[in-house]
């Protein structure tokens, strides 16, 4: 398992620091290359460069409540939920349908389903695999 991580190309969890401007403020986002690769195919897809999808995540996040005190997770947790919707089949990314195009509430509703039924298996004691 771990050899699938360990020899992985280093280039993805190098850090690169990305100044923007948010709002009429300057600012800086320092992520891994990886998360930035995605953010990339993300914003590529809706027809965005980085930096105007990442203003429109932020402004869209205020307009919503969110407590964004660290914004830069809220972007990682972005990738990492964009790569699960994928590897559950609710999005592909060969898809050129902008993500402001699809059904959030249809595809939210499945994710909530799968999550339950993840959790259920995760703690039912007698589909557990021994560890003998």
């Amino acid at each position: 398992m771990c050899q699938l991580f360990i020899n992985a190309d280093s280039r993805l969890w190098t850090c690169r620091t990305k100044s923007l401007r948010i709002d009429g403020v300057v600012t800086s986002i320092r992520l891994e290359e990886f998360f930035w690769d995605i953010l990339e195919e993300v914003a590529f897809r809706d027809q965005m460069t980085v930096n105007q999808m990442i203003t429109k995540l932020y402004l869209e996040s205020l307009d919503a409540d969110h407590d964004i005190g660290n914004f830069t997770s809220f972007l990682r947790v972005c990738c990492s939920r964009y790569l699960s919707l994928v590897a559950d089949g609710n999005l592909s990314r060969e898809d050129t349908i902008p993500l402001n195009d699809i059904d959030a509430s249809h595809v939210l509703e499945q994710e909530k389903l799968r999550t339950r039924v993840r959790k259920s298996q995760y703690t039912d004691v007698s589909i557990r695999p021994s560890l003998n």
